[in-house]
């Protein structure tokens, strides 16, 4: 079948031309005349497909036309029956696309709609967002925007404008809405500044007390400091990723909600070799598992060591020695 060409134009629903007796034509009111609105707005698109919209007036279809008209010089056109989906419809469509991303990573973009998006626009239609409507809301996150009725911090309204962000370019890419509003957002005038925390540098020696007063995860507390690692590639570790004085750090576990500990790859996703130094060398050697592939620091339970039963033995270690403002993840900078 051929595609019908793109084009436009207004017709009268309440008159026809027909032709009479005297084979001249001329115009004779429709079977319709007086029960629909008159005037229609009849147009076929790029792909093929004809639409139509009808107005009372005639002023109103030509206005329509000519936006319509306009839309499609600039590039701008979408489909009405596309850009009348909900953004919470075709939220989920995303969603649907991201299942290939690290299992935290998917949590949290679940969270994110859940908690913060969806409820202020799951059932707004995506021609009805806005520059003016989305930064008010955006801009309305750092009094309200929790679910208890609080205000968002900095990092999670922009993670939040991030997420919108995303979701914004698929739609612009199906079809269904002409541009991104969430790219007309400037990050240094819309979005809330992001305080940046201040590193805690532990000298050798205070690493070396706090590692001791941590107990049974000394030699975990080594390991991070002195190796650089981030906790959830620390607890991944198993035997046969520990060779002569280096660690090759392949993966790493995380917490996610609703699963527990799952194990993904690695932030930058490639293996690296880490070197020990030589007195952490000595204790983490002394302790390790025979079996290949058995974890390195496990938890209680023998399985993954969770953050939580680890920040247990670390806040009382840094309270006993007397630190303050560290958390686990600082011991990557000292």
């Amino acid at each position: 079948m051929a595609t019908r060409h793109q084009r436009a134009g207004i017709d009268d629903r309440w008159h026809k031309r027909v032709k009479g007796p005297d084979g001249k034509m001329r115009t004779e009111r429709s079977a319709v005349y007086g029960r629909v609105s008159r005037w229609r707005v009849r147009w076929v698109d790029g792909s093929g497909v004809e639409h139509s919209k009808s107005f009372q007036r005639k002023p109103d279809a030509q206005s329509y036309l000519n936006g319509l008209t306009a839309d499609v010089q600039r590039g701008e056109y979408v489909d009405p029956r596309r850009s009348a989906e909900t953004f919470g419809s075709v939220a989920e469509q995303w969603f649907a696309t991201k299942q290939h991303r690290k299992p935290k990573t998917v949590a949290g973009y679940r969270s994110l709609l859940d908690t913060v998006v969806l409820p202020k626009w799951a059932d707004v239609p995506l021609k009805r967002i806005d520059y003016a409507s989305y930064s008010t809301w955006l801009g309305g996150l750092s009094v309200d925007g929790s679910q208890r009725g609080t205000g968002l911090s900095a990092s999670r309204i922009t993670q939040a404008h991030q997420l919108v962000g995303a979701l914004l370019k698929y739609a612009q890419r199906t079809g269904r809405v002409a541009k991104n509003v969430a790219l007309e957002i400037k990050r240094d005038q819309d979005l809330p500044e992001q305080a940046e925390r201040e590193h805690r540098y532990l000298t050798h020696a205070e690493l070396v007390m706090l590692a001791r007063a941590t107990g049974r995860f000394e030699t975990l507390t080594l390991v991070l400091g002195y190796c650089g690692l981030r906790f959830g590639e620390a607890v991944a570790l198993r035997r046969k990723d520990v060779g002569d004085r280096v660690l090759t750090v392949r993966s790493s576990a995380t917490a996610v909600t609703g699963k527990g500990i799952v194990e993904s790859t690695t932030k930058t996703k490639r293996d690296r070799h880490v070197p020990v130094p030589e007195p952490v060398w000595q204790r983490l050697h002394a302790e390790l598992p025979t079996n290949p592939n058995a974890l390195v620091f496990p938890g209680r339970k023998g399985g993954f060591l969770p953050l939580g039963e680890y920040r247990w033995a670390f806040d009382n270690a840094c309270a006993e020695v007397g630190i303050e403002g560290l958390v686990p993840h600082g011991l990557r900078h000292t």
